[in-house]
């Protein structure tokens, strides 16, 4: 796997017509600099809005998956993003005036032929390559779907479908080297529907860009030679479209054997380039699709993310520890003698965080807090649940260089039992709600274990620039 970042050449173009909408759109494909990253550019929208290509825009996955800023959208960008990092390419300008780029023949190979026409760039700075170094998992039992991504040091996909229908039956396909792989066995296949579904599209008026040159049509019903006649009169099909003995429904040859799987590696891949960062995994995937892989994505993506901020704050590394002392003043603003966190030992962005205090007897509270029987206020439990909380939330929202939390509330606290001095508290909380600067928190303070306090606060993420101001 390539080392450093690279983008294309030269600008080049493509034009057609979008597989559902059936809008003409020129898509272009321009150079960028180091650390762009992939963004779409919507050039026939006032303002040229721009459109990162992250699992954050994914707004709609019911025919493919779309992407959107605000009202600036950009339908089945799958084909194209699959183009993109099956050639490895990290920063890039999709400029598109449309809401849907080119179907093309119902494969990533367009995209692929015009950016090899284009050529590579290679620049100066590393590939931020994400490391899978933990096993993750996404589950759907209802449709019976597995994904699960596995330490490697190399990209490699596996993929099984079984749509339990006879001209399809169980297929598989691997991807075990991108480079050699990728243009030859994988970009070239074509998407696949079931006729079923084909019909029931365009009678919705649906996949107005479709035909029978952009998609492999399983034949999932009885189809005489009159049922073949009314259908191609109601698709507007060619004359010598026929039933294969294999139960395709087209006048071309399949590209391969198993093309139906190979195009949901395809599409996979393209799905992934949505985490925002190439990954060194394996992938193993039972009966994909685009859904599934929107939220596995966005696990991974949770997980590149908490790595890039581990390594903002935590300069050295720690078995058992994500921010120690040091990271946590980096984070906080809090100081002596008001920091009351020592480390952070677990953490999931937007989801929970666990934090430790070692209580000793030289806390200053301990000196009025009773004299002979130091007992810590809990009060200061309370803030030092806080802390560990305005931790996970900071990062969770915006940058915390330039943001405070300010607490809002504090509801249902309970303590039920006193922390001396030698008590290590072990401090969980876990984010309930959010919406804008807003969030509720859910947490509990142990000690060996046993319940000694609970909370839950409600805050805002105050702008410090701002709050200067105000005061």
């Amino acid at each position: 796997m390539l080392e450093l970042q690279r983008t294309i050449a030269k600008p080049v173009s493509l034009s057609g017509t979008g597989l559902h909408t059936g809008t003409s759109c020129t898509i272009t494909f321009k150079p960028a600099p180091d650390n762009h990253g992939i963004k779409f550019v919507r050039v026939d929208l006032g303002g040229n809005p721009e459109i990162p290509a992250t699992v954050d825009y994914v707004v709609d996955l019911s025919r493919g998956t779309t992407l959107a800023v605000g009202e600036a959208k950009v339908h089945t960008v799958e084909h194209v993003l699959a183009a993109i990092v099956g050639l490895q390419i990290d920063n890039i300008i999709i400029e598109i005036d449309g809401i849907e780029p080119p179907v093309g023949d119902g494969s990533a190979m367009p995209f692929v032929e015009k950016l090899l026409e284009a050529g590579f760039v290679t620049q100066d700075t590393p590939k931020d390559y994400l490391v899978i170094d933990q096993e993750v998992m996404y589950h759907d039992e209802e449709n019976g779907i597995d994904i699960v991504a596995l330490p490697l040091n190399d990209y490699r996909i596996t993929i099984m479908v079984d749509y339990q229908n006879p001209a399809l039956g169980s297929q598989h396909t691997g991807m075990f080297n991108l480079e050699k792989e990728f243009v030859k066995e994988f970009a070239p296949a074509r998407t696949f529907c079931f006729l079923s579904e084909v019909e029931m599209l365009a009678d919705q008026g649906l996949i107005k860009g479709g035909n029978i040159d952009n998609a492999v049509v399983i034949v999932d019903h009885d189809l005489d030679k009159e049922g073949l006649k009314r259908l191609k009169g109601k698709l507007k099909l060619p004359e010598d479209v026929s039933v294969t003995h294999e139960g395709f429904l087209s006048h071309n040859k399949l590209r391969f054997k198993n093309e139906p799987v190979r195009h949901k590696l395809l599409d996979m891949l393209g799905d992934l380039a949505l985490i925002g960062a190439p990954i060194k995994a394996q992938i193993l995937a039972a009966r994909p699709g685009h859904r599934a892989n929107v939220e596995f994505a966005k696990k991974i993506r949770a997980l590149y993310q908490q790595k890039k901020l581990v390594k903002k704050y935590q300069f050295v590394k720690k078995e058992g520890v994500v921010f120690d002392a040091n990271a946590i003043q980096r984070i906080l603003p809090h100081r002596y003698p008001f920091l009351l966190v020592d480390k952070i030992i677990d953490l999931e962005l937007d989801k929970r965080v666990v934090g430790v205090k070692s209580v000793t007897i030289n806390e200053p509270f301990f000196q009025g807090h009773f004299p002979g029987q130091p007992i810590m206020p809990g009060v200061l439990i309370v803030e030092a649940m806080a802390q560990v909380s305005g931790i996970m939330v900071l990062n969770s929202f915006i940058d915390p260089d330039n943001h405070l939390v300010y607490f809002m509330s504090i509801n249902n606290a309970k303590f039920r039992k006193p922390v001396v001095p030698g008590d290590q508290l072990v401090m969980e909380a876990e984010l309930i709600s959010k919406k804008s600067k807003y969030f509720s928190i859910k947490a509990a303070a142990y000690v060996d274990g046993t319940l000694v306090a609970e909370a839950e606060f409600m805050g805002a993420i105050i702008d410090k620039e701002n709050k200067k101001q105000d005061s």
